[in-house]
């Protein structure tokens, strides 16, 4: 991981813009265990036998269960991800072939050039490094490689490498190729579609009324705008969330309305693992109970997606880790993240093959 974690440097502050959106959601008065039971119960008959999604109303009723109910929410959850996408589960592991140096401001991120942090900017890798992490990747049995870049989004140069570097990858291991690399034009999402991109990671992170408490430089909008440019030019699209910087539970709802919308092929759940030096540094973690209760609906909300664990789950999941694959998670990254450690991929695998958990290529399930 680049720097040095245990160093303590200055936590930077950042003038935000003015008033967030309203949020459109409004959660009602949590229900009685009779009722919890009954709003579970109505969601597995919509989701199993009518097969359809979950309307904003059963969504915002579904979030205020009492604790007691998480355990029914979570093998709801698991029962729907069988049904709608099967067994399989998608292994990735991800690379930070460029880091740190960024120029936008994401609140939660230490790569940002904005924030004091412990990650410096560091060059594009070579060839040869990002082609040993690819074939490390495929060793453990990984169908999925990401090449993630810290920046706003490419210039000519960097699309040159990618353009070079997917074809290289996919030749080498065989492995599908995916790229994380912000903000893109028509043309550039274009160009990487028919260079071989085979997924595209751009996280919306949040609702949109609560994206302007995190993130000034740049818009929710402009990120969706990118997202639809990937789905227009046929790469799947990996969008994901970051939960635990401070949103309210009814945002967390809008987001999954927000992603319904979307359509995305991924959605990745990140749970904030507070990195000094940044906005966001002093924020506690996501309880581990409440973690499985919001993956749980993520599930619901969208029952067709690889839903894949991200970071963050070391942290705030903790034992619990294994209750999180059986309460709708289908995907996982395995080894390291950009910037933090994960736990060892032995692990990883070692917990799938206790859960009689087959790992295998996915797409999204229609």
């Amino acid at each position: 991981m680049p720097g040095d974690a245990s160093l303590e440097p200055t936590r930077s502050t950042v003038t935000l813009r003015g008033p967030n959106p309203h949020c459109p959601v409004t959660l009602p008065d949590p229900p009685t265990a009779a009722g919890a039971r009954a709003l579970v119960a109505a969601a597995g008959t919509a989701l199993l036998d009518e097969r359809r999604l979950l309307h904003p109303d059963e969504l915002a009723a579904l979030a205020t269960v009492p604790d007691e109910s998480v355990v029914a929410l979570a093998s709801l959850a698991h029962q729907v991800r069988l049904e709608w996408c099967g067994p399989e589960v998608e292994v990735e592991g991800i690379l930070s072939a460029k880091t740190g140096g960024c120029p936008e401001d994401c609140h939660f991120c230490s790569q940002s050039s904005r924030f004091d942090t412990p990650v410096k900017a560091t060059p594009f890798l070579d060839t040869d490094e990002v082609l040993r992490a690819a074939a490390e990747t495929a060793a453990l049995g990984a169908t999925e490689f990401c090449i993630v870049l810290a920046i706003r989004g490419p210039d000519e140069r960097t699309m040159g490498r990618l353009l070079e570097l997917v074809p290289e990858v996919r030749a080498a291991t065989g492995l599908n190729v995916a790229v994380s690399a912000g903000i893109l034009s028509d043309d550039q999402a274009r160009r990487l579609a028919q260079g071989g991109v085979h997924r595209y990671n751009h996280n919306v992170e949040t609702a949109q009324s609560f994206f302007p408490s995190v993130v000034t430089t740049h818009t929710w909008d402009e990120r969706v705008e990118t997202c639809r440019l990937v789905l227009d030019h046929g790469m799947e699209l990996c969008c994901g969330a970051l939960v635990g910087m401070g949103e309210t539970d009814a945002q967390r709802v809008e987001l999954l309305i927000q992603l319904q919308e979307l359509g995305p092929t991924e959605v990745p759940v990140n749970f904030l693992n507070p990195r000094p030096g940044t906005p966001l540094g002093d924020r506690p973690v996501v309880g581990a109970w409440e973690a499985i209760r919001w993956i749980a609906l993520f599930r619901l909300a969208l029952p067709s997606v690889i839903l894949r664990y991200a970071g963050g789950r070391e942290v705030t999941l903790r034992d619990l880790q294994a209750m999180g694959m059986t309460s709708g998670i289908n995907a996982l990254i395995v080894g390291n993240y950009l910037t933090t450690l994960g736990r060892s991929p032995q692990e990883d695998l070692r917990m799938l093959e206790d859960l009689r958990m087959p790992v295998g290529a996915l797409t999204a399930a229609f």
